[in-house]
This record gives structure tokens, C-alpha cells and sequence, in this order.
């Protein structure tokens, strides 16, 4: 609630309480929140895009895709592997605070438990959940990933060499696990074309730094 006792408007609230919780991962990574790039906001602000765009491809109901998607990673910073249950407490909580429909908050936070892995042996079987696991993941995969890694690089994370960029694109197998998890009927199409744009990129980056591409 504000200072005269109403609760908060609560998607200005979320993107405001889910920025503050980025700021303070680049002060507890870096010692500084003043970066050349905040990874954690780039990703949390793709996610909220893809889930309300696969929301409205898929029926999922908007405000609880949407409220999920800005709080999914609340806790990423402070618990780590724990942080889709720490954060999914912490949603609950907040939302509570504002004017979100008391009767989607379980739901927004069953989504955000739900949302842990990179690939999953099981589906999830709640569409929001759905939705949520597959935004997270697409934005994880594709020219979004290899974009977001070079800014975090840039910002103080290792790698930061163009090499070591390759080798960690190169190594990051796990995207076609992750392209067989997906649940939506868009996002797995969407998912193979991330794919293969990823690993196209890496052919052609190393053709051109090694000249390859001057023979004809």
C-alpha cells in the first residue's frame, strides 16, 4: 500500500520492485549498480514481451502471464537454484500489496515455481505456467541470447573475449534440449528458428575471422 492506505497499481509496481531487484544484483555482482549493461533487466523485460505475446497466441489468461513474467526472477540474485520457490513466496507477498485480482495471485505464483530449468523430462500442464516456462527459455536461446551474454560480458562477466564467446556458444548444447521442452505450439516453432539462427552465427562469425569468407 502507498502512504494513505491504498494498495498499488500493480504492473507499475512489479516493473518498478522487479528494476530495483536488478540494481541490486549489479551492486552484489559488480559493487556498483552503475554498469555498462543490466542483464537482468534486458531478460526480464524480453520474457515479459514473449509471455504476453504467447498469452495472446494461446488464450493464457494476460494478467497473470504478465504479473509471472515480471517477477520470475525476484529472487534470482538472493537464492539462486531456490529462486523459482523464494520467488514465487516474494510474489505472493507483493502482489498481495497492490491491486492485482486477489484471486490470480496462487496462480501467478504457481507459474513462477514452475519456471525452473533449461529443459524439462515432464510437461508443466497449467497453460500460464506454460506460457511463462516457454518465454523465459525463448529469451535464453537465439541472437537474444548471444546479445544479452556479450552484455553481460561487457558489464564484468567472464567471457569477454570474441574467442571465448564462440566457445561458449559453441558449448551451449543444452539450447536443443531446451528447443524439444517447449510446450506452446508458437513457441516451438519460434524456438527451432532461435536455434538454427544461433548456430548459423557461429559458422559464419568464425568464416569471417578467419577469412574464409575471401575465397570466393
Amino acid at each position: 500500500m502507498d502512504g494513505h492506505g491504498k494498495l498499488q497499481p500493480w504492473r507499475a509496481a512489479a516493473r518498478e520492485r522487479m528494476y530495483a531487484a536488478t540494481l541490486d544484483e549489479l551492486r552484489g555482482r559488480y559493487g556498483t549498480a552503475d554498469t555498462s549493461f543490466n542483464y537482468r533487466w534486458e531478460h526480464v523485460t524480453t520474457v515479459v514481451t514473449l509471455a504476453l505475446r504467447l498469452a495472446a497466441l494461446t488464450g493464457a489468461d494476460l494478467e497473470v502471464v504478465e504479473a509471472a513474467a515480471w517477477l520470475h526472477d525476484i529472487s534470482k540474485f538472493t537464492h539462486r537454484d531456490a529462486h523459482p520457490i523464494a520467488g514465487a513466496a516474494e510474489a505472493r507477498e507483493f502482489l498481495a500489496t497492490t491491486d492485482f485480482p486477489p484471486e490470480k495471485i496462487d496462480a501467478v505464483a504457481d507459474a513462477i515455481a514452475a519456471h525452473m530449468g533449461l529443459w524439462r523430462d515432464e510437461p508443466l500442464t497449467v497453460l500460464e505456467a506454460q506460457v511463462l516456462w516457454d518465454a523465459d527459455k525463448l529469451a535464453k536461446i537465439g541472437l537474444t541470447a548471444v546479445f544479452h551474454w556479450t552484455g553481460a560480458s561487457l558489464a564484468g562477466d567472464r567471457p569477454r573475449t570474441v574467442e571465448e564467446l564462440i566457445t561458449r556458444g559453441r558449448s551451449a548444447d543444452w539450447q536443443a534440449k531446451t528447443v524439444a521442452s517447449m510446450h506452446t505450439a508458437p513457441a516451438r516453432r519460434a524456438a527451432q528458428k532461435r536455434l538454427e539462427a544461433f548456430n548459423r552465427l557461429w559458422d559464419e562469425l568464425e568464416g569471417e575471422l578467419s577469412g574464409a569468407d575471401l575465397e570466393g
